[in-house]
């Protein structure tokens, strides 16, 4: 984990106050003669006077504020009185200190350098916004600037005058464009730089820092700088802190920084640096935290062997080899330790993390072998163990039982071997136990009860034997159970149907005997369930039928009898596979289709009147067939009948309806990616004006009830492909053929990217139907419309905050599993309340994936120099598209956090009362102050759980930061999420370094929250 960073204030003298300046009021007796006395105190009253004048002007520009600090702040008042002001002897303005005081508006640099003796600025930690007026470099007396953690435009000014800055801190403001380097040759006496996390042009490390000898603390990081870090850099020997992370920093890591023998803090993560920690690097012996995560580098840890006081060491995704150092073992202030993703070989050091309160240990996908360090949570304190893909063997040292602060626990494709410590199931944080792919042996036992947090329980690929114990549904969060492939013998519990999180359930592989309990089937969430190979016996539940979420299930090679419940064909299942058991009776006629062929393989006492393998049904079945068949035609004949008066009828009315006569003449192409119970003329026939349910720029929206009563929504895309003639005229048909081939083939490549997504959360697409002129998109039908129709039209539902929480959990999964469950990342590039639909149950599907964005920005005329489409809707676009127009998965997790705005606030983004061109983060983040206007925000229709809620809302101003590399991503949202449960005594976890951090709605929105990546454990 990163700590939280903020400026350092200069270190303080015994004639300085602790912001490195004067007092404000200096007491002393003073005698001069009356003459020079009366002058004296004449220039004292006009120096007063005229800051007062600049100080009230300073107030007037941030009336917007939602803050009590100017209310000192009067015309009748001594400006030195002012909160946040001091003054020196002489009654002049010297500070100005206002950090953190969520200043709103524009800074108005103009007047404040009217201040003739304004030597510090702090309004860090604000909501300052536009531009930085060349007017800063008039502020020639400044010693200390701080306007980091801001909202400004555009680039810094010429900075070149302010020859006496000492601090200089400027990271996080949204500043971009060029960074005045040049400017810094001039500042010899700069002990602080911080301009990291802004959007400045690229650029090579900037020589003038080199120059800046008096320097302590240079930060750096996310900056754009490139090429290699000069060697120059081992002359600032002052430093104690440098970072220069998130960059485009290549080459080696420069020899001559074995030079800086004070520094604490070393951060080099995600750049491309290669090579080897050089020589003498050992020498850094004062060095804290050393990040040199996500490079290439390589060689051994040889040269780290001697740095004792390191606090956390993260070396992750890089190429390094060899063993971990014995010596780390005697490491007493170590915590953390992530070495994943290298080429680690050996033993670990046995007495690792015995010293001090260690946090985690994340050394997955090495070749480590020997036993597990027995005493790592010696202190209680260890959150997570992972060490997954290794050689590990032994066994889970006993003591881990006790380790109650354990939150993921994982070892999973190792050696390990041995009887799992009972005490280990029953870890009250746990979230994940992951000991798949191992060799451990002896039972699952009861303990498992009182693993309240257990989310995900790992454990196939074992010897795991005994009973499944019944205390297993106690454990009321399991959201995944995966046993599969070891000797679990006995009954599967009757009380299973209690897990109502459960979701996937594999038991397949074992020895289970008994009948499925009829229970499962209340287990509303469960997407897949296998329990294949096992003994099991009885009939199939008819309950496993109305499984809403059900996607795949396997209960094949049992030995289960009895009818094969029609309810089975509900679901759709993508795959259903009950062959090898004693099945018998009649195959549904529903389940009797091409996609589901071998499904039923194995069963002779099946019989069926469509599939050609299996025996023909009994007479009195064939009879019942002839009587339905008849029946059929009738109907259909009947149908006909209609359809010809119909076709008559639409032949009047062909004009008004010309579009939806013309393509249904077309030849059309049929891709299904589910099983379908329905052809393409069941669609084409009921797109029509009465069944239209919306609209939009690309086309409508059509409900469909097709023949087995089953509800689909169609979207109805047209192509664009056809063009006036004058248009058409102009064009060569080579280069039309061209356009349209290049629209097929980027239209089917979105859709197979779609039809291949499998995700409770993620509306299902059935099949795409296609012609030349346009395109049909079948959907799953959802009921209950969409998040936005619920919160904000006339459909608008009360929804109390257990439901709103359930529908953000659902939906940031959906968004979790296209960033980071399928093969290549999906980008939604649409994320709105609107796009998030609602079955009968409230569960969410995150649907529109701007297929018709897609079609219409590549069908468009314009040439190729046009300006590129951007996709999204105002309100959730984030604000890099103010200078890009290129997205990545934080765009997404940009609009996803306007709706867990919506969800807490029960507001639209955009409101009239938010002002003009301001929206709802703007709004957020403005009333912030106290913890009665924090509380105010929460939607008054949530009654209960209001504190929850507010934690919900802080996620959401994370999601929404200014800068994308701020935000975090799905998958940690998705954890943030399920920290922030009502009614679970769970926190959102912070570093040691954050543990200033309260959990009260007072301080929840502190803008102090870390502006660099965190260490997202390995999943």
């Amino acid at each position: 984990m990163r700590r939280v960073f903020l400026c350092p204030s200069p270190p303080s003298t015994p004639a300085m106050s602790a912001t490195g300046f004067p007092r404000r009021r200096v007491s002393r007796r003073l005698s001069f003669p009356p003459l020079f006395l009366f002058f004296f105190l004449s220039l004292f009253c006009v120096s007063q006077s005229d800051d007062l004048d600049i100080l009230m002007k300073f107030k007037a520009a941030f009336q917007k504020s939602n803050t009590h600090v100017f209310d000192s702040w009067t015309s009748n008042n001594n400006p030195c009185n002012f909160t946040g002001v001091y003054c020196n002897s002489g009654g002049s303005v010297i500070s100005i200190e206002l950090g953190n005081r969520n200043l709103v508006g524009v800074l108005p640099v103009d007047s404040l350098c009217q201040l003739q003796s304004l030597q510090k600025l702090d309004l860090g930690l604000n909501f300052l916004y536009g531009t930085i007026a060349d007017g800063l470099r008039n502020c020639s007396h400044l010693r200390y600037l701080n306007l980091e953690s801001n909202s400004f435009l555009g680039a810094v000014p010429d900075l070149s005058t302010l020859t006496q800055l000492e601090l200089l801190c400027l990271n996080n403001s949204g500043l971009s464009g060029p960074f005045p380097w040049s400017s810094l040759a001039n500042m010899t006496n700069l002990a602080l730089l911080s301009v990291g996390d802004n959007i400045f042009d690229r650029a090579p490390f900037p020589m003038e820092v080199l120059k800046l000898k008096k320097l302590y603390w240079l930060y750096l990081t996310n900056c754009s700088i490139e090429g290699e870090i000069p060697k120059g850099i081992g002359n600032l020997t002052g430093l104690i802190n440098l970072e220069l992370a998130y960059n485009f920093l290549s080459g080696e890591i420069p020899a001559d920084i074995v030079k800086l023998t004070k520094l604490w803090q070393l951060e080099l993560y995600s750049n491309e640096l290669t090579g080897k920690f050089p020589p003498g690097f050992g020498n850094l012996t004062s060095l804290n935290n050393l990040d040199a995560s996500g490079n290439h580098l390589e060689g051994d840890l040889s040269e780290l062997r001697s740095l004792t006081q390191l606090v956390s060491l993260q070396l992750f995704d890089n190429q390094f080899s060899g063993g971990v150092p014995e010596e780390f073992g005697d490491f007493k202030h170590l915590v953390n330790l992530s070495l994943y993703n290298n080429q680690f070989t050996g033993p670990l050091p046995q007495k690792l993390g015995s010293w001090a309160d260690f946090d985690f240990i994340d050394v997955s996908e090495n070749y480590l072998t020997g036993p597990i360090p027995p005493e790592m949570c010696k202190n209680g304190k260890m959150r997570g163990l992972l060490m997954l893909q290794n050689n590990f063997t032994g066994q889970i040292p006993a003591n881990y039982a006790n380790c109650t602060s354990m939150v993921r626990f994982r070892v999973n494709i190792n050696s390990l071997s041995g009887t799992v410590p009972a005490g280990l199931w029953g870890l009250p944080n746990v979230y994940i136990i992951d000991l798949t792919m191992n060799q451990f042996e002896g039972p699952l036992t009861s303990e498992i009860a009182n693993a309240k947090s257990l989310g995900q329980l790992s454990l196939g690929s074992n010897r795991f034997s005994g009973n499944l114990p019944s205390e297993i549904t106690e454990a009321s969060f399991l959201g995944s159970i995966d046993l599969s492939s070891n000797e679990i013998s006995g009954e599967i519990p009757s009380s299973i149907g209690e897990l109502q999180n459960l979701n996937r359930l594999y038991l397949q592989n074992n020895q289970l005997s008994g009948s499925i309990p009829i229970s499962l089937g209340s287990c509303k969430s469960l997407n897949e369930i296998n329990l294949a190979a096992n003994s099991l016996s009885g009939s199939i539940p008819s309950s496993l039928g109305s499984l809403p979420s059900l996607n795949s299930l396997n209960l094949s090679d049992n030995e289960l009898s009895g009818q094969i419940p029609s309810s089975l064909s509900s679901p759709k299942l993508s795959l259903l596979d009950l062959s090898n058991n004693q099945l018998s009776g009649s195959i549904p006629q529903s389940l009797s289709i091409n996609a589901y062929n071998g499904s039923f393989a194995g069963n002779p006492g099946l019989c069926s009147s469509k599939i050609n393998y299996f025996r023909r049904c009994s007479s009195d079945s064939r009879k019942v067939a002839i009587g339905t068949i008849v029946s059929c035609f009738v109907v259909g004949a009947a149908v006909l009948v209609v359809s010809v008066g119909c076709f008559f009828f639409l032949k009047k009315k062909q004009k008004e309806n010309q579009d939806l006569t013309l393509w249904r003449d077309s030849s059309w192409d049929v891709k299904s990616f589910h099983v379908m119970s329905f052809n393409e003329h069941d669609i084409l026939d009921s797109i029509k004006q009465e069944n239209l349910i919306g609209k939009g720029g690309s086309g409508n929206v059509y409900k469909v009830v097709v023949g087995d009563g089953r509800k689909l929504a169609v979207k109805h895309i047209w192509n664009n492909s056809t063009e006036s003639g004058d248009r058409r005229s102009n064009r060569s048909s080579t280069a039309m053929l061209k356009r349209r081939s290049g629209l097929e083939k980027e239209f089917e490549a979105e859709v197979a990217t779609l039809s291949s997504i499998r995700h409770v959360n993620v509306v299902k697409l059935y099949c795409s139907i296609t012609s030349e002129d346009s395109s049909l998109l079948v959907y799953e039908y959802l009921p209950n419309g969409s998040l936005w129709d619920r919160l904000h039209t006339c459909q608008k539902v009360e929804m109390d905050w257990e439901a709103r929480y359930e529908i953000a959990v659902g939906a940031a999964m959906g968004l979790e599993y296209l960033h980071h469950g399928c093969e290549r990342p999906v980008i939604h590039r649409d994320v709105k309340s609107s796009n998030i639909l609602l079955d009968e149950f409230l569960k969410p599907r995150i649907a529109d994936f701007g297929l018709a964005k897609i079609v219409q920005a590549s069908g468009a005329t314009k040439d190729s120099s046009s300006t590129p489409v951007i996709a999204g809707t105002h309100g959730y676009i984030a604000p890099e598209y103010a200078y890009t127009s290129k997205v990545n998965e934080k765009s997404d997790v940009y609009s996803f956090g306007v709706v867990l705005m919506e969800l807490v606030t029960g507001k639209r983004p955009l409101e009239p009362e938010f002002g003009d061109n301001k929206d709802i983060v703007y709004w957020v983040n403005g009333r912030v102050g106290s913890r009665e206007r924090v509380m105010g925000m929460v939607d008054p229709n949530i009654s209960e759980f209001k504190e929850d809620a507010v934690k919900v809302l802080k996620i959401a101003t994370l999601c929404t930061a200014r800068l994308p590399t701020v935000r975090p991503s799905m998958r940690t949202v998705v954890q943030m999420l399920e920290d922030a449960e009502p009614c679970k005594l769970i926190s959102i976890a912070v570093t040691k370094e954050d543990d200033h951090c309260s959990n009260t709605t007072s301080t929840i929105f502190s803008k102090n929250y870390s502006s660099k990546k965190k260490r997202v454990l390995v999943d």
